[in-house]
């Protein structure tokens, strides 16, 4: 954890580099992005996606991974939870959009509900919000 500077109002980065607050609120803005579609993908495991061949599996994957990439968005000041970010959630959009359109590993979803609506906004708020840091804390 890092302590604000009074004077600057700026967070300290690990490599003595301060960072801007504005780059801190787009990492958790993409935290909380990446947090929601977790949720949404364990929700829809436990009502049932558990059962289903080779994508229940992934749904319980893109739910802890999420969860844990989540935590290292805000806690690990480092590139590469922001390039995790836009990952996961451009795959995790791809397949949802795969599932709806041609099929995915044999799973057609004929209809999208509201949790896959709430998980394809979030996947798309976590891609733009990790862009953003990402590009914000290069910028530096």
């Amino acid at each position: 954890m890092s302590i604000m500077d009074a004077s600057s109002g700026q967070v300290p980065a690990a490599h003595g580099r301060a960072r801007p607050p504005v780059a801190r609120l787009w990492r958790v803005v993409a935290a909380v992005g990446v947090l929601v579609s977790a949720a949404v993908h364990l929700v829809l495991w436990v009502d049932g996606y558990r059962d289903i061949a080779v994508v229940g599996p992934l749904f319980l994957l893109n739910g802890v991974g999420g969860a844990v990439l989540a935590v290292l968005l805000v806690l690990w000041r480092h590139w590469l939870p922001l390039v995790g970010g836009i990952g996961f959630g451009a795959a995790t959009l791809l397949a949802f959009v795969a599932s709806t359109t041609v099929g995915f590993f044999g799973v057609t979803s004929a209809q999208a509900g509201p949790n896959e609506w709430i998980a394809a906004v979030s996947e798309v708020l976590a891609v733009v919000a990790s862009t953003a840091a990402l590009l914000r804390e290069q910028s530096r």
